[in-house]
């Protein structure tokens, strides 16, 4: 209570001393120590443009939301996204292959896969028979720069053209400049139909390969990753996981159509 209040008070009468200490005590913000506290925000680098991140970060919404912490995105692109949650500018990623580990020790990985990608064989065409990544390497294949997944998979092949965007990639396949185009299932699938391109171009079965995707939280969060560790864990043994991946791409795919 300030000075002139404090005057007013002493010199009033008991009755109205007892009336201006309450009215006083209303219009006083309340003391730090009965403040409630902040609610700390988790800020998470989500790779943009890039659907599967998008589907990585609903599901911990999901997650983070069973253990009461909030979380919001940094689109970021993905050589830049990796600076920042190394050097704990951002508190972690939404997720990555778990080699990233070895290269960033600074980012520990929540050893439960939250998603995963499926590099694949898209084609206009074609029939081919595909069992694995050397049954592509005949023949003319389109790849998005900086994709590491697709990159490692065709390393070595004498036909590899790499472009910037996955719109540049579909869009060389249906014009017929290349035989094949490498990119993750869902992710193609998803573009292919934004870009009316999915009576034209297709996925080929099976997948080239399978692989899992881990969230990453910066070191100084190290206590809180056996926390999230144990949601995912106990979302994916009771089908939670796969349920809710399955509804976000459902409901990315009918928006799409639009």
């Amino acid at each position: 209570m300030d000075s002139i209040a404090t005057s007013a008070v002493v010199g009033a009468s008991p009755a109205r001393r007892w009336l201006l200490t309450c009215l006083i005590g209303f219009a006083l913000p309340p003391s730090r120590a009965d403040a409630a506290p902040a609610q700390a925000v988790l800020r998470l680098a989500r790779l943009e443009n890039i659907p599967d991140q998008y589907v990585g970060g609903e599901i911990l919404k999901a997650v983070y939301r069973r253990l009461d912490i909030a979380i919001e995105f940094v689109d970021l692109p993905a050589k830049r996204a990796l600076v920042e949650s190394s050097q704990g500018r951002v508190d972690g990623e939404v997720h990555r292959i778990l080699a990233v580990q070895s290269e960033f020790p600074s980012l520990l990985p929540v050893r439960a896969s939250i998603n995963y990608i499926e590099p694949s064989a898209f084609v206009k065409q074609r029939e081919l028979r595909i069992d694995g990544w050397s049954s592509i390497a005949p023949y003319s294949i389109g790849i998005v720069r900086g994709v590491g997944s697709s990159e490692r998979g065709t390393s070595g092949m004498s036909k590899v053209e790499a472009v910037a965007t996955m719109e540049q990639l579909m869009q060389m396949l249906a014009s017929g400049r290349i035989d094949v185009a490498v990119c993750d299932r869902f992710s193609g699938v998803l573009l292919n139909r934004k870009l009316r391109l999915d009576a034209v171009v297709r996925p080929l079965s099976p997948a080239l390969e399978h692989i899992p995707l881990y969230h990453f939280l910066h070191e100084r969060h190290r206590e809180l990753v056996p926390r999230v560790e144990k949601v995912v864990q106990e979302m994916e043994a009771g089908g939670e996981l796969e349920r809710l991946r399955r509804e976000i791409t459902l409901r990315m795919l009918r928006e799409a159509e639009r």
